[in-house]
């Protein structure tokens, strides 16, 4: 893996997120931050949750510091969240230019309150981008019991519509 591979996965995680919130921008307040079920219990937390850690492993990575755990009740609406997710894009963005491939291979120990864990800054992005993935599915099924049609946001539509599209 090379910074190249990362930049182009985190290319897929914010066009996904850019088809998902065009679906979230139909939602009333109330919707997104109903109790709906999942892990997180909403649509709003379930994101909340998603942003939070993709702001921790950028900072646990060497990147913008986040400081403590975002909470949902911080991001009323989806706009404040649409607002707050660009804000990290733009530090992952920042922080991924200045990445070299040698970089990738750095180690990086974190912990969740349990024994140490070290992994390299390349898998750490690559989880990060993973996890996302793996809401951005929950957040899907929550926006379906809530009646909306989230679409399409496989990493194969991504590559398939970044092909087509001229750099």
């Amino acid at each position: 893996m090379n910074v190249s591979d990362v930049q182009r996965l985190y290319d897929y995680n914010y066009w996904a997120n850019r088809k998902l919130f065009s679906v979230l921008s139909q939602l009333t307040t109330e919707e997104f931050t109903r109790p709906v079920g999942g892990s997180y219990g909403s649509v709003r937390n379930t994101l909340v949750h998603v942003l939070s850690a993709e702001w921790g492993w950028l900072d646990r990575c060497g990147g913008t510091s986040r400081g403590p755990k975002l909470k949902p009740e911080d991001y009323p609406t989806v706009a404040s969240l649409v607002d707050a997710w660009a804000k990290v894009e733009g530090y992952v963005r920042a922080f991924l230019s200045t990445l070299t491939d040698a970089d990738l291979a750095r180690d990086v120990e974190f912990s969740f309150g349990g024994p140490a864990t070290i992994l390299p800054v390349g898998a750490l992005l690559q989880h990060s981008v993973v996890h996302a993935a793996h809401h951005r599915g929950q957040a899907a099924m929550l926006l379906r019991q809530l009646g909306h049609t989230p679409g399409d946001f496989d990493y194969l539509y991504f590559a398939s519509e970044s092909r087509l599209t001229p750099a």
